[in-house]
Formats: C-alpha cells, structure tokens, sequence
C-alpha cells in the first residue's frame, strides 16, 4: 500500500466519523415569543389586553375609611327620635367600603362590545355594626348604544348636584334595557326598566341632553308603571315601652311606627315625572361650576323620592329614617363647585314639597300627616393629599314641615349631620 492510498483512506474514515457525530447533535427547538401583557391605550389610561386575545380589560377601585356623626332629630316639644346606645341624642360610627370595579371592552363590527362589574363590601363598626359581604353593586353588558344589565335608572343619568349628597330625587338601581344615540354632543335614550312587580309592563323612562365645552343640559320623563317598593313597605318594629330600635336600626319611641310615604290605595296607579337639569363650566371663575336642577310628579312615583334624615351608619343613604323615601311632588335646587389646585369646595340645596303622607297609628291603620314642605343644605370642602389619595369633609343641615296634624311625632323635624372621608383610589 503506497502513501497515496493511506492518505485517502484516512481522509475517508475522518469524513465518516465526522458524520457519524453529526448526526448524534440535538439542535435546539426555538422558543415561542412570548405573550406579555400589553398596553391598551384605545379607551384611555388604566387597560390592557388580556393576553390571547384583543380585549382589554382595566381594573380598579378604591379603600374608603369614613367617621360619620348624625344629630338627633327633635320634634316640636324637644322629643329625640334619634338617639345612640348610651341614650345621647346623636350618633357617631365609623364606616369602611371596599369597592372592586372590571371593565372589559373590546371593538366588533356592531360597536364597542363592553361587559362592566362592579362589586364593593362595607362595614359598620359601633353598637349597630353591620358587616355586608360582598355583592353586585352594578353588572351589565353593552353593545354600540344598547345597554343589558342592572345599574342606575337612566332616570338619574347626569342628575344630581355638586356635593357629595348630591340631592337627587328617584336615585336607585334597577334591572333595564335602554338604547342611547349619540352624535356631535347631543344624546337621545330610552329605558324599559323592571319594576319588580312580576307583570309584564315596565317602567319606562326617557332622556334628552346637549353637552358642550360651555357646559350641559338635560330633560327626562319617567313613567311608573306600578307604584310601589319602599314608598310602600311599613317600617316595623316590636312594640313595648320606651325606645326601641327599628328595622333601619335606628333607635325610635316605641309606641310610634311609620308608613313609608304614600297612601297604599294609590299603589295601582301609574304615575308620570320629569326632570331638568343645566350645568354651566366657568361662567364665575375657572375650574368652577354651577348647576341647577328641577323635577315635577304628577303622582306619587318610585322616580320621584328623596331621603332627608341620616344615621350615622347609614350615613349617605337614600332613607328617611321616620318616614322611610319621602315621595316628592316637586323639587328645585342649585348647586356651585370650584376648584384651586388640590383644593375644592362645594355648596348645594335643594327645597320642595312632597305629597301626602300616611302614618300607622296602629298595626292595620294609619291617619294622614298631610304634604310636607322641605329644604336640605349641604356644604363640602375636598383636598388632594397625594396623587390618588383624598380627603372629603361634608355637613348638611335638612328640615321638613308637615301640614297636617295626628301622631306622636310632631309635624316639624330637623337634623344636622357631617362626615369626613379619606379615599384611597387605584
């Protein structure tokens, strides 16, 4: 065998050793990219997507601690129907809310698709604690202008004014459907609304409004298809002597109970309202805001209520803790808002009438306190103490005077009642 023939035969057994060994190497698998979570910046500050799909959802919320003191309501001969554990005729309590707010959107070819949930906890601390777990405050479903779900009555879209006890009449939730249409600043809606009467027939409510950089304008009509809910639910309590406390807690004489509002013979009937409202930006000074506001019931009506009298742990609610919801014939209020920086302060009042009331002078009967005429005066004054940290302190005085005569509570009541509020948000 020559040198030539060596060098090629050991050339070949290099090649193929070599490719034996090429073949025993695991080339790796390339990773897929990953899915992070992205920015959605098409409805604002706060979304993302929700990774594998284009949806985004935005999360948030806020802690709330607030220290609530309620003065005690006085009749005409200086009886106190308010009254705390200890006798004192006030009552003070503190009042922490937890509330949880989900907002999914995403865009389709009908329209925006939006599912929103909003669930919230509160607890009561002090000798009529109250810990609520946690529930629906708000849940429903939109789609371009058509909203499916239970949240606020269109009835109170935009109402209210520019305090925290904002004043509203017929302020509550309800199962609806409604239809907005919008276009250039001008909004037209319809809402058929459950009234929980468990016939077919809604309620239903209608909305016009212009909103401009000057400012907005709105007009509403609602009608009440079946009166009823907590205009009409007795508030009961066991009979005995002295004090007792009622089903809203609140400690009340005990020989004495109260028929939420209206006379129950009324309650078949439908009941026609309307409302108004009109908001000026600017017009005294920047970053300032005047509002005023009226509404009118053809009839006793669920839309057309308000509640005057607070307690401390319910502080804020829409009860009246003698009469239950007051049902209101007619109402007019103002209200001003102005800003300096992280400093604000707002005033608001309202004054009307509302119809006749009934009272239980018995279990099964009642006797007519008349109309009352009313006024309720609420004033505010807000700081920012950091970025997503506030402070609120409010005070409002509220006074009714009823027309007619016949029960142990005399037909003059007042109450002065405050709270301050720190807001942790997210």
């Amino acid at each position: 065998m020559n040198i030539k023939s060596l060098l090629l035969g050991s050339a070949a057994a290099l090649v193929a050793v070599s490719g034996a060994r090429a073949a025993d190497v695991i080339v790796p698998v390339a990773a897929e990219p990953a899915d992070y979570v992205r920015v959605c910046d098409v409805y604002g500050a706060g979304f993302y997507y929700i990774p594998g799909t284009e949806t985004c959802l935005s999360i948030g919320g806020y802690v709330r601690f607030q220290y609530n003191v309620a003065g005690g309501i006085e009749d005409d001969f200086g009886v106190d129907v308010l009254r705390n554990s200890e006798g004192d005729n006030y009552q003070a309590g503190s009042v922490v809310r937890v509330r949880l707010n989900f907002d999914a959107r995403e865009e389709t070819e009908l329209g925006t698709l939006r599912a929103f949930a909003r669930v919230q906890a509160q607890n009561s601390f002090g000798a009529y604690s109250v810990d609520a777990p946690y529930r629906m405050d708000q849940g429903y479903i939109q789609l371009g202008g058509l909203t499916m779900g239970y949240t606020d009555t269109l009835w109170t879209d935009g109402d209210g004014l520019l305090t925290d006890t904002d004043l509203p009449v017929g302020d509550f939730q309800t199962n609806r459907v409604s239809y907005t249409y919008a276009a250039n600043g001008f909004t037209a809606a319809l809402s058929l609304e459950d009234d929980g009467t468990g016939d077919f027939a809604p309620d239903v409510v209608g909305r016009l409004a212009y909103a401009g950089g000057w400012g907005s304008i709105y007009h509403a009509g609602s009608y009440d298809e079946q009166v009823g809910g907590g205009l009409l639910t007795p508030a009961s309590f066991t009979a005995g002597s002295g004090f007792v406390i009622n089903n809203l807690g609140v400690i009340v004489p005990a020989s004495a109970t109260f028929v939420n509002g209206i006379d129950p013979n009324v309650a078949d009937d439908g009941a026609f309202a309307l409302k108004a409202g009109l908001s000026l930006k600017d017009l005294i000074m920047t970053d300032s805001e005047l509002k005023v506001e009226g509404s009118y019931a053809f009839d006793p009506s669920s839309y057309s209520t308000i509640g005057l009298f607070s307690n401390a742990r319910t502080l804020g609610t829409q009860l009246d803790l003698l009469t239950g919801t007051l049902p209101v014939e007619w109402q007019i209020g103002a209200g001003y808002k102005q800003s300096f920086g992280k400093l604000g302060f707002a005033v608001s009042g309202v004054y009307g009438e509302t119809f006749d009331t009934f009272r239980y002078t018995t279990a099964t009967t009642f006797t007519n306190r008349g109309s009352g005429d009313y006024y309720k005066l609420v004033g505010n004054v807000e700081y920012e103490i950091t970025n997503n940290f506030d402070m609120l302190a409010e005070i409002s005085y509220a006074n009714i005077d009823y027309s007619g005569q016949g029960g142990f509570v005399d037909n003059s009541l007042d109450q002065t009642a405050g709270f301050l509020r720190f807001v942790r948000s997210f």
